[in-house]
């Protein structure tokens, strides 16, 4: 659904333009809301609103017994929040969300499939610069595990 990185500027108000190609599909798919959160190594997660109900149904399955469920699922649902789309084409970013992904004006909104991540640019261009080099070894890892045999 979401594939591509483009660049980005936040404006001063906290709003992001979304990539043309994005809101196209949010309105051919009459997608009215956007869910933002905390994501993983320092980015934030953007679901559209079927999305983020499959989340929330798998995280709320975990055994709020266990201690790193009861942590995990604090932190990623304390940082939601809806988004909508303005005529703009633009979403509010609030200030404890970009203060938690390091964004300072200039992101990189990346599509990953069923969501899509904003990046503080220099953030994601340390990370891309970090993990390029085992894009190949991930991928056999993951893709292709070797036998356990």
């Amino acid at each position: 659904m979401f594939y591509g990185e483009y660049k980005h500027t936040i404006d001063r108000k906290g709003r992001l333009i979304i990539p043309a190609k994005f809101r196209l599909l949010t309105k051919e798919n009459y997608i009215d809301k956007l869910y933002v959160t905390r994501g993983l190594d320092k980015c934030l997660f953007v679901f559209v609103e079927e999305e983020w109900k499959a989340q929330e149904h798998k995280f709320r399955s975990l055994p709020f017994t266990k201690r790193d469920s009861r942590k995990f699922n604090r932190l990623y649902f304390s940082g939601a929040c809806e988004a909508s789309l303005d005529k703009q084409g633009r979403i509010l970013i609030p200030k404890y969300l970009k203060e938690y992904a390091q964004i300072k004006k200039e992101v990189i909104i990346v599509g990953v499939s069923n969501r899509f991540e904003i990046w503080d640019e220099g953030v994601w261009k340390e990370y891309y610069k970090n993990t390029q080099s085992s894009f190949e070894d991930i991928a056999e890892e993951l893709i292709d595990p070797p036998d356990k045999f």
